[in-house]
């Protein structure tokens, strides 16, 4: 499936699936975003987003040649992070969590390294922390046959200025490639790292797996059916963090109306104004 289209690109129930990280982005009150992609690909999601100036957002693209870590996509965006903080989602991880917003909001104070630890039935597939019984971690052990506790990281990483250098100093692993545990427990070495528990209820949903893409269109879509509201409309989080005014949701809604898409941007022009600051979407 992936041989033709980035995963990122394909429909979690509604939307692109990169359209739920954006959306944690926006909410977290970031507005410049740098998008990593393979290179023949660039132009597939330059065609579905632009420069992001319709959301007002400031969107730029760079190429990673082929696979070499997550943490390698720290090293690709280095001039991009020049002077700066720095927030890394993985496109394919879709959280929807009030907790995790509030967290991401004051990411920009960061002086080390941010994770955060979300409780899940079966943690093998993932990092997962070795906390004591204080709450203090230990270290972040990758896919454990034997997992120290039921906390796995999820994709969405916030990072200090050093982080460049951080990863430039790394060893790759023996699959050849620069790992962002690595990352993470080079700063929990240095006692940098804060972790932050995601409260119970957090929805994580990592669609590396077919039955994990399935599960996590059917939540988004049940959310919103029994909700009323959407999940991941990048529309929404704009208008509502007060990048777009009524008059600029309207112009991206008319569009848009023949798959219902539009006629919600609509309803929420013409429905009760909450606060700015309310986190839906």
């Amino acid at each position: 499936m992936t041989r033709v289209v980035s995963k990122q690109l394909v429909p979690v129930y509604d939307k692109p699936m990169i359209f739920y990280p954006l959306c944690t982005l926006v909410r977290a009150g970031v507005r410049e975003i740098l998008i990593i992609t393979r290179p023949d690909e660039r132009d597939l999601f330059g065609r579905l987003l632009g420069d992001g100036s319709q959301w007002g957002l400031d969107l730029r693209y760079a190429d990673q040649e082929r696979p070499q870590g997550i943490a390698h996509a720290l090293l690709v965006a280095a001039d991009f992070l020049v002077g700066g903080s720095a927030l890394l989602l993985l496109g394919d991880n879709i959280i929807h969590s009030v907790d995790l917003d509030r967290h991401l909001a004051a990411a920009d104070q960061i002086d080390g390294g941010l994770v955060f630890g979300v409780p899940v039935a079966d943690p093998r597939p993932y990092g997962v922390l070795d906390v004591d019984e204080r709450g203090v971690v230990r270290d972040i052990v990758e896919k454990p046959l034997d997992p120290p506790s039921h906390y796995a990281v999820p994709g969405v990483y916030g990072y200090g200025q050093d982080v460049v250098e951080v990863v430039a100093g790394l060893t790759r692993s023996p699959r050849g490639e620069l790992e962002i545990t690595d990352v993470n427990r080079e700063y929990l070495r240095q006692g940098r790292l804060r972790v932050r528990l995601l409260q119970r209820g957090t929805a994580w949903l990592d669609t590396g797996r077919f039955d994990d893409l399935m599960a996590a269109a059917e939540y988004v879509r049940v959310v919103q059916e029994r909700d009323g509201v959407k999940v991941g409309c990048i529309e929404e989080a704009a208008w509502r963090a007060g990048l777009l005014d009524d008059a600029a949701v309207r112009q991206l809604a008319i569009p848009l109306r023949a798959s219902g898409y539009g006629d919600y941007l609509l309803r929420l022009l013409d429905g009760p104004r909450p606060a700015r600051s309310a986190v839906l979407g």
